[in-house]
């Protein structure tokens, strides 16, 4: 059996006009974590959203490094942060 996954999922909503500082600012960040992930990728959306998906060897409970909230005045409302245990590949491959 191979050893757990877990993603980390961090999203902000970017004041107006901010939504690259923003993205530049998670992308630092994600840099400065104490520990490289085993992946992860930075997206954007629409209304200057920032996502940012980290993939940690560990389970569910452990505690993994987080993404800190940025500055109240680049954010429209706190940090969303959601996680999730790895299933595999849905294919099965």
């Amino acid at each position: 059996m191979s050893a757990p996954v877990t993603a980390l999922m961090w999203e902000a909503r970017a004041a107006e006009g901010r939504g690259g500082e923003l993205a530049e600012w998670a992308r630092a960040r994600a840099a400065e974590l104490p520990r490289p992930p085993l992946r992860s990728e930075l997206l954007r959306a629409p209304q200057d959203r920032v996502l940012v998906i980290t993939w940690w060897q560990g389970e569910y409970a452990d505690e993994l490094p987080e993404l800190p909230e940025p500055d109240a005045a680049l954010v429209t409302r706190a940090v969303h942060r959601w996680r999730f245990e790895s299933l595999g590949d849905p294919a099965g491959r």
